[in-house]
């Protein structure tokens, strides 16, 4: 089995799209005076993050497999790329909550706190750099494995 350098070149390209979609996220307030506003407006990074496997598991067709790609390897493939992004997660979340966005957990701790969504000590406990970096793996993998699924029905070609 050769390494699958496709996958790894695509986790690249769809970790960057995360830390940039973040960048964006921050600087349009969704950090800290919008934050109420954060957990509605995150969900269109799925858009574009499926848009990201379609595109993944095409060149995967078209570039190594020579156009035609049954279901289990475009599966298989899929796989391939949704475990290099759960590894990726890891250090995209440290440079997002250490440098993209350092006051998000403040921000976010304040924002359940004063809404009434979790006490001081329940927001501390939900929102911090352990639990998301737990949470960026068991998502990215839970994530990917469902696109993949959907994504390698439409790309296979017999």
């Amino acid at each position: 089995m050769t390494f699958p350098r496709l996958e790894l070149k695509w986790a690249f390209i769809y970790t960057i799209f995360l830390l940039v979609w973040m960048c964006v996220e921050r600087f349009l307030g969704w950090h800290d005076e919008k934050i109420n506003e954060h957990h509605l407006y995150t969900l269109f990074f799925y858009l574009p993050a499926i848009a990201i496997y379609f595109i993944a598991l095409i060149d995967k067709r078209n570039n190594f497999y020579g156009g035609i790609i049954t279901y289990k390897q475009a599966f298989i493939s899929g796989l391939i790329l949704t475990v290099f992004i759960a590894i990726l997660a890891i250090p995209a979340q440290i440079i997002i909550s250490e440098v993209i966005s350092p006051y998000y957990f403040k921000n976010v701790i304040e924002y359940a706190v004063s809404s009434g969504i979790a006490s001081p000590e329940e927001a501390k406990e939900l929102f911090n750099l352990k639990r998301y970096l737990i949470q960026s793996v068991v998502s990215s993998l839970t994530f990917g494995f469902v696109i993949t699924a959907i994504v390698s029905a439409f790309i296979k070609r017999k």
